[in-house]
């Protein structure tokens, strides 16, 4: 149903597709589009609890030694390890649907602050302080744009992971930081 959507969002755009067109191009009744998704919007962030819990696994689960950004790195490694082909795929059109509606693109914005939220819990739980432990997770949530939106639209025959774009964006951040000042 996610390809579905996506497709009709860029073809037509988010305001002018209803559910009953998604039902239709995905081959399932209005009713099982429902028992998934409590509307539209809801489509773009399929996916989004099972990320947020990937990336929190990831940080609890790196060695007591890890720095916070370290942490970080070891989430976005879990995370993108479950990504494969078709979220590959799907990256172009996703953001080409979310840049043609406002209304995605706040919903888009959500679904970064839940993921931002995921990271910041689980950096807490780790001992890191507040503070420190909010800004690792804004990087990580920023790295994951980032280096899922290299992935997606680099040459098909590049056969680097998710993985390997994440943490290049998230070393670029975390050079960046030195800059500021």
């Amino acid at each position: 149903m996610v390809v579905a959507a996506v497709d009709l969002f860029t073809e037509q755009g988010f305001d002018a597709t209803t559910v009953a067109q998604i039902a239709e191009r995905a081959g399932v009744t209005r009713s099982t589009f429902f028992r998934h998704f409590s509307d539209k919007r809801e489509v773009l962030v399929a996916g989004q609890a099972t990320l947020s819990r990937l990336l929190a696994e990831g940080i609890a689960q790196a060695p007591a030694s890890a720095s916070p950004l370290e942490a970080v790195a070891a989430g976005l490694e879990r995370a993108s390890s479950e990504m494969g082909p078709l979220n590959r795929d799907l990256g172009p059109r996703l953001k080409a649907a979310v840049a043609a509606s406002a209304e995605l693109q706040e919903r888009d914005a959500l679904k970064s602050i839940g993921l931002a939220a995921a990271m910041t819990g689980a950096l807490v739980a780790r001992g890191v302080p507040d503070p420190t432990a909010h800004l690792a997770a804004e990087m990580g949530v920023l790295a994951f744009k980032r280096g899922y939106a290299r992935w997606s639209e680099a040459d098909r025959d590049d056969a680097t992971g998710l993985a390997h774009h994440a943490l290049a964006a998230l070393e670029d951040l975390r050079a960046a930081t030195t800059t500021l000042g």
